[in-house]
């Protein structure tokens, strides 16, 4: 009998925890209601502008701008189907925006405010969005790839729209609120929000129906569209509200600084926080200053943590962290690569929560794994499936065999919350197979059912903590008049865990022309600030295999080769 059919990890099962869930049949726009009804007092987004001032929204409040902003788009044109994009960083335009295009049937597709025109191209344009919700600040880039889309209207927000009237008018006159200009016909998010509630009645099938295209690199190539349903995202949000069996409805706040506009923050923040009746503390960014995030915990008493292991050590090395009351923070959650055990154990002991690790991808909603947060948990796993989810280890080779514990093998998962496959691309065959998910990660599983990442995707390189796919990155530097042929791969680095070093060969006539730092200056310009490589070098030729495929791992393993001489 396989590991898969013994699933052993049922026997490690965290005590409180069900193995299984009854899902509601409902769409995000319908529990969302629910939730507003239940709590409608309650406070449902905290935005603080700095440590004395901020914005809060009760349930009651963002229902009624949710649906006149769902209003507004309807009468825009926006209906079941139609994509909206939303280009915000964490703020309470991005609930609004959210709500409102779940509550229409539209579908939402969450675009970095990092990435430059040719990335805001490709992805609204291979979305089809029809509408943009953007931030003035991040207009610019948008704006130069809008004429080459479909996008119809564009709504700007200003990050102060929420401020008391006078302190944003005096904000903006004393130029301590960025702001920055838009076309005169975009239209202002907060008009949209005066409009007289009046939403058309829309039948959705939360199990087949759409709610997002998250755009993710998949295993190779550029950004493609991950399909996921109300149901997928539904379910990940009880199933992570379920693993974390202490909390407590209508009482909790999560802290969000991490982007919303990524699947983790979108499921372990937003959408936890309305599924549950929770408060979401957000920042825009991560503050220049650890210590502002550490005043904000103790002053709001935040409760859960979701974050990855960069946050925590930052938390952790704060000169000034043991001045901060950090004894509200229950339970913490870290994705997005592996977490070490010096920051696990230091911040335990710094702020007395419980932090685990878990594993996901934006393709599974996108939790599928985590250590038990009040049971035994196995440091440096991923820990167990989550409720409903099943998961195997398949050899990386044919991906048709499952292996037996300690093996090394591609991590394959089923359950609720798995897409319903990539948007208008032919990859599907290979990622879904009979319902199960192929990770691309190579991982094991021991006799106990606890499973461990051993190796990342096949390329993929993870950059404090974002996932940089180098055949993108490698398509933007063939723009580049001077290239002739690139490569581009991760290397060991202790500031981000990997840095994007790009291997170029020069066209002849750019020989002695142009310098390494030119090609960097280059890809700083037009790429997100997370992805362009920080590390170039010059070569006559880059390496390649019989097939003419270029060898990434030839260059990887002299690189590693240097590390070691």
């Amino acid at each position: 009998m396989t590991i898969s059919e013994q699933r052993p990890w049922l026997d490690n099962w965290p005590e409180n925890v069900p193995k299984h869930l009854d899902y509601p049949d409902k769409s995000l726009g319908e529990i969302f209601d629910d939730t507003c009804s239940q709590y409608s007092d309650r406070p449902a987004v905290i935005f603080p502008y700095n440590q004395k001032m901020d914005s809060t929204i009760s349930y009651a409040q963002l229902k009624a701008w949710v649906d006149s902003f769902a209003t507004s788009l309807s009468q825009l044109g926006v209906k079941k189907g139609d994509v909206v994009g939303i280009r915000l960083p964490n703020t309470i335009h991005y609930v609004i925006a959210y709500f409102a295009a779940m509550k229409l049937g539209a579908i939402v597709t969450a675009n970095n405010p990092l990435y430059k025109a040719a990335e805001v191209e490709h992805q609204f344009n291979d979305s089809g969005a029809k509408v943009l919700v953007v931030m003035d600040i991040v207009y610019e880039e948008a704006a130069r790839a809008l004429p080459k889309t479909k996008i119809e209207k564009v709504i700007g927000c200003n990050i102060a729209d929420f401020m008391p009237g006078l302190k944003r008018f005096l904000g903006k006159l004393l130029g301590k609120i960025p702001q920055a200009p838009m076309s005169a016909d975009v239209l202002r998010f907060t008009d949209l929000l005066h409009t007289k509630p009046s939403l058309p009645k829309v039948e959705l099938n939360p199990r087949e129906d759409l709610a997002v295209l998250q755009y993710t690199g998949g295993t190779t190539g550029r950004p493609k569209g991950a399909m996921l349903t109300h149901y997928n995202l539904v379910c990940n949000a009880y199933q992570t509200k379920a693993w974390e069996w202490k909390n407590r409805p209508g009482e909790d706040l999560i802290c969000g600084v991490l982007p919303l506009f990524h699947i983790y923050a979108m499921t372990t923040v937003m959408n936890l926080a309305v599924i549950s009746g929770s408060s979401m503390l957000l920042f825009p960014k991560p503050p220049e200053d650890w210590a502002v995030l550490l005043a904000a915990i103790e002053k709001y008493k935040v409760n859960l943590f979701p974050g990855v292991a960069a946050l925590y050590n930052a938390i952790n090395n704060h000169p000034k962290v043991k001045e901060y009351d950090l004894s509200s923070i229950r339970a913490c959650l870290s994705g997005a690569g592996p977490l070490p055990e010096q920051i696990q154990t230091r911040f335990e002991e710094l702020s007395g929560a419980r932090l685990i690790e878990g594993y996901g991808l934006t393709e599974a909603s996108p939790v599928t794994h985590a250590n038990p947060l009040y049971g035994r948990r196995k440091i440096g796993s991923i820990g167990l499936p989550f409720p409903d989810t099943e998961a195997k280890i398949m050899d990386k080779d044919t991906g048709e065999k499952e292996l037996e514990p300690g093996r090394i093998g591609e991590l394959v998962v089923k359950g609720p919350q798995v897409m319903k496959g990539y948007y208008n691309t032919d990859e599907n065959s290979d990622v879904l197979r009979d319902g199960w998910l192929y990770t691309g990660d190579l991982g094991t599983v021991d006799e106990e059912g606890y499973f461990k990442i051993v190796d990342r995707k096949k390329d993929m390189i993870k950059r404090s903590g974002y996932s940089v796919f180098p055949a993108e990155v490698e398509e933007y530097l063939y723009q580049n008049e001077h290239v002739l042929e690139c490569a581009v791969i991760g290397i060991p680095d202790k500031k981000s865990g990997e840095e994007i070093k790009a291997f170029i060969a020069l066209k002849p006539e750019s020989v002695g022309k142009v310098s390494e730092q030119d090609i960097i200056q280059w890809a700083k310009d037009n790429m997100a600030a997370y992805k362009y490589p920080r590390l170039v070098e010059f070569r006559e030729e880059i390496p390649k295999g019989t097939a003419g495929k270029i060898l990434r791992r030839e260059l990887k393993e002299e690189e590693l080769e240097k590390k070691k001489s």
